[in-house]
């Protein structure tokens, strides 16, 4: 039987909290996009930045997560109708989480497939890597098979869903603890592999010593935004994806100690993709800041001129598969038990309805590169999954992280008290009262700009009305979000909920 705390299923060890957390927060975020942002923004100085930034944003953040999911016993689908005050509108918010859930499984479910994909293709030795042109057809070959991409995908769906149907104790658990070990495995033999190839000294020092006239070539503002960005949406936090972990945590250990933890396993996985990418792409030429491309068309090149490259090849996209699933798996986790918290459903009817429903949500986004590509929702050369990620990233994300923090400082929220009770419950290291100034002001402040840096950065080059007309969409759901964080309503009864 799994251990409860007022019927609630919790963690079997500590140690499972913190790889099943660590592993929603890492995914292709850390693997895929950490290592070309780092090369387009000068290396090592980028990384410092990058570890500066997840430190100021990443660890509040995800302490409030986790606060606000043991504090309810409740996925956010509830939990801010638990904790929230009289009158307070802040439950009106969880819906935008909700929609965020879906909206990420619509597409990432998708990418998951690619990378199992390239690994079968590699496994089985059917992928030709002889040169740049050859991975790029066989990357666009895929793009446009609309029955190998939904196949791959479904499967992704059915193995996800099928480890959350075994429970948090036997599924979720077990199986992301040998993802995990795996996938740091595989990790630690690629890096030695690519370490040893010659030139991978240039690239290492790239990655790793700072030169910081390397800021001010795309501009340190600019350096520094992508930095606080990959920072903040490296660690899956403003959808309650990791709430809903805090809900099954014991009470034995502060939140401090554990969120510092999962960061760190976070930032060692980022860090490593990077010796795995970065020293290989200076030993065989390649630039490493060539973007998402690097990931299907440039590296099968790279593992092509190495001595067993289809092990190497393997093991990668292997590596990808696990990072990627173990998000899946989390966020799947979090959609069953929304469902099971509104509709008051069972969690085999969650677990039935969400295997059809992610199913459906994620077929626009597959038909996007092939059957529906003349489709381009934001314009130019974009695709579906393009306006989907847009939705999610820079917008949910960022607003439902600023929403949270809120909720945890202010006295129609949850109210700072109760928040720093929470933290601090508990043996281990101790939140220090001090840091409510940053959390109440500096913190929504940099979360603001961010946010609103992300849209410039996303429509500045578009014609001034179009501009105009998004950046005033921006401003509309700040407003929407500051309205039901500060407002009450005027009769002091309990909302019915």
């Amino acid at each position: 039987m799994e251990q409860t705390t007022k019927n609630r299923a919790t963690f079997q060890s500590r140690l499972g909290f913190i790889l099943v957390s660590a592993g929603c927060a890492i995914g292709l975020g850390n693997v895929w996009k950490f290592p070309y942002v780092c090369g387009q923004n000068g290396g090592g100085a980028f990384l410092l930045l990058y570890l500066f930034c997840l430190v100021l944003l990443g660890l509040p953040i995800l302490m409030c997560e986790f606060a606000i999911g043991r504090g309810s016993n409740r996925s956010i689908a509830q939990a801010l109708n638990q904790l929230e005050q009289p009158g307070s509108r802040y439950h009106l918010t969880k819906y935008m989480g909700i929609a965020g859930n879906y909206l990420l499984m619509m597409f990432y479910t998708m990418v998951t497939g690619w990378m199992l994909f390239y690994a079968f293709r590699y496994i089985s030795g059917s992928i030709d890597a002889s040169s740049t042109d050859a991975t790029a057809n066989a990357f666009q070959q895929m793009l446009n098979s609309p029955g190998y991409m939904t196949l791959f995908a479904a499967l992704v769906i059915v193995l996800c869903i099928g480890v959350c149907a075994l429970g948090l104790q036997n599924g979720i658990e077990k199986v992301t603890k040998v993802m995990m070990l795996l996938l740091m495995g595989l990790m630690v033999v690629l890096a030695i592999n690519s370490l040893r190839l010659e030139g991978a000294v240039e690239g290492l020092k790239f990655y790793l010593v700072p030169d910081f006239g390397k800021l001010f070539e795309n501009g340190f503002t600019s350096v520094l935004f992508a930095a606080m960005t990959q920072a903040f949406f490296t660690l899956s936090i403003g959808i309650g994806a990791m709430e809903i972990f805090g809900s099954y945590l014991k009470k034995d250990r502060r939140i401090l100690g554990e969120s510092i933890n999962v960061i760190v396993l976070d930032t060692v996985v980022a860090v490593v993709a990077g010796l795995i990418i970065i020293p290989a792409c200076f030993a065989y030429g390649i630039q490493p800041d060539s973007g998402p491309s690097l990931l299907f068309i440039t590296l099968p090149n790279v593992f092509h001129h190495m001595a067993g490259s289809r092990i190497w090849g393997s093991c990668f996209f292997l590596f990808m598969s696990f990072a990627a699933l173990s998000t899946v798996i989390a966020v799947f986790e979090n959609i069953i038990t929304m469902t099971v918290e509104l509709g008051n459903w069972s969690r085999k009817k969650s677990l039935l309805v969400n295997l059809v429903l992610i199913f459906v949500l994620s077929v626009p986004a597959i038909l996007g590169f092939n059957v529906l590509s003349g489709i381009h929702p934001m314009g130019g050369t974009s695709t579906i999954m393009d306006a989907e990620d847009f939705l999610v990233s820079s917008n949910i994300l960022p607003l439902g992280s600023l929403t949270y923090v809120l909720f945890c400082v202010r006295k129609n929220g949850w109210g700072w008290d109760a928040f720093l009770n929470e933290v601090n419950t508990g043996s281990g290291s101790k939140l220090p009262a001090w840091i409510r100034g940053y959390m109440t002001y500096a913190l929504p402040a940099l979360v603001c700009l961010i946010y609103l840096k992300g849209y410039y950065d996303t429509f500045s080059q578009k014609s001034l009305p179009v501009f105009c007309a998004w950046m005033l969409f921006a401003a509309a759901l700040l407003a929407l979000i500051f309205w039901a964080s500060f407002s009450r309503k005027k009769s002091p009864s309990k909302l019915a909920k």
